[in-house]
């Protein structure tokens, strides 16, 4: 798969456009990060250390001290499925192509289920369910009661849940990380991350919350010092950070809702506090017809999908809303 640094890039020089003149909203990145201090000097000198207090914070944060810090949930979407006897995996579509593309390599066998519901991927009757909540890209959400009978359900059959939680921080009352590896949802696995949210993707800070058992098994394939000393400073104070959360919480959903308004002219759309997802016959084009504008949003060829995120600032917003107009009197 193409990072989306490499997207950017790619499209640079397809449209002859230099790269500090696009507006890049093909991620689910808030363009307005945590503002990241000096660090200490010494985080820089050590080799990192389990007992610096990230950990600590995460648990306050997540609510869950049943937790593996990994370099980015990428770490853990490549390793998890190592971990789990190799079954059939239900996988609610379309994800994030990288779960489908681990659980593959590790020799599981997948069955896609287009835009299902959880009770209906029960139904199924695999061992394994594997969603995205909200997923990505369609930024549908399956309710935190249904997710929890999922669970519950699951773990009677000896199953796993897995979800990937990556947009959930704007919504903490919906997430089940809370739940997952304790004795009420042994069989769930979650995963976290402070990339988008917190905006500091480059930092590749994650965490798997799951039963202590499966824990100590990845932290073994893992290795020791997976997550480097200045990412776990930085992470450990940004987890920290409640007021500026609750400041980015609210902002996040004012953004969301103007992205919504922008986009409900041109088709369905479904919105996370992140991102909006356009649903219409022609986003292929309108991916096309903004590239070639300088604007790059994410199209998804499975469906006529086109994902935005949030501009940055108010000159990228009425950059974003005159391409639109023009789309729409072309």
């Amino acid at each position: 798969m193409l990072e989306h640094g490499g997207r950017l890039r790619q499209a640079a020089a397809r449209y002859d456009i230099p790269l500090d003149n696009w507006l890049d909203l093909s991620t689910g990145i808030n363009p307005n990060c945590w503002p990241v201090p000096e660090l200490p000097a010494d985080c820089w000198l050590r080799l990192p250390e389990n007992d610096d207090g990230l950990e600590a914070a995460a648990a306050a944060y997540y609510g869950n001290s049943n937790l593996l810090p990994v370099a980015g949930s990428q770490a853990a979407i490549q390793l998890l499925p190592h971990l789990l006897p190799r079954a059939v995996v239900a996988c609610i579509s379309p994800l994030y192509a990288e779960h489908p593309h681990a659980w593959q390599r590790a020799g599981h066998r997948l069955r896609f289920l287009q835009n299902a519901t959880l009770p209906r991927a029960l139904t199924t009757a695999t061992p394994y369910v594997l969603m995205c909540n909200p997923n990505n890209p369609t930024a549908g959400r399956h309710p935190r009661d249904v997710a929890v009978d999922a669970a519950i359900q699951l773990k009677k059959r000896g199953g796993w849940l897995i979800v990937d939680e990556a947009f959930m921080d704007p919504t903490p009352e919906d997430s089940l990380t809370a739940l997952a590896g304790t004795a009420e949802a042994p069989n769930l696995i979650v995963l976290r991350s402070i990339g988008k949210f917190f905006g500091l993707a480059g930092a590749r800070v994650g965490f798997v919350f799951a039963a202590p058992d499966l824990l100590a098994k990845l932290a073994e394939l893992i290795g020791p010092w997976s997550v480097a000393g200045p990412s776990r400073v930085a992470a450990r104070l940004a987890l920290s950070d409640t007021a500026w959360q609750a400041n980015a919480r609210i902002e996040l959903q004012a953004a969301a809702a103007r992205l919504h308004a922008l986009l409900a002219p041109l088709g369905d759309v479904s919105s996370t506090a992140l991102f909006a997802t356009l649903n219409a016959a022609e986003t292929g084009e309108l991916h096309e017809f903004l590239a070639r504008r300088g604007i790059l949003t994410r199209h998804f060829d499975q469906q006529p999908l086109l994902r935005f995120g949030l501009p940055a600032n108010e000159a990228e917003w009425l950059r974003l809303a005159a391409a639109l107009n023009d789309w729409k009197a072309a």
